[in-house]
């Protein structure tokens, strides 16, 4: 399969028309978040370039684009947990990706959780800091080795 994405028509095509028509930003780029199919549980965000969502669709692997590496890259193609995509939607605008996924492997966040919104804003001492919400999935350094 070859995915081609249509023209970016006019609102109303865009907003209730069935013509695949993302809209990537100025730097060739989509935001995608990645929520597991199961539960909705968001396990991560990342971005797509146009090669990244057609590679996703037509593998059913979730595959992203690496803004510091300037390079796709397949979802656990290092650790070995990859995202097997059950549904791929677009908001309204197409200008957002939602991947609805089967996580396979503990986690889908480097560091080592489950997902990677693994803190919380909390207030403390007349402040603000981040409060960590659970234990690591899996060790990071036995996945991906020494930092």
């Amino acid at each position: 399969m070859t995915v081609t994405f249509a023209a970016r028509g006019d609102h109303h095509e865009i907003e209730e028309g069935s013509a695949l028509a993302p809209k990537f930003g100025p730097d060739g780029l989509i935001p995608a978040v990645a929520a597991d199919a199961a539960s909705g549980k968001v396990l991560m965000m990342a971005w797509m370039d146009a090669t990244a969502l057609s590679a996703t669709i037509e593998t059913g692997e979730a595959h992203y684009y690496s803004r510091s590496r300037k390079a796709m890259w397949r979802k656990g193609e290092s650790s070995g947990h990859v995202q097997r995509v059950r549904e791929i939607r677009l908001d309204c605008d197409q200008d957002t990706v939602l991947l609805l996924v089967e996580q396979v492997g503990p986690g889908a966040c480097h560091v080592g959780y489950e997902t990677c919104f693994y803190r919380k804003v909390v207030q403390a001492d007349g402040g603000v800091a981040l409060e960590t919400t659970g234990d690591k999935a899996y060790d990071p350094h036995a996945v991906y080795g020494e930092p």
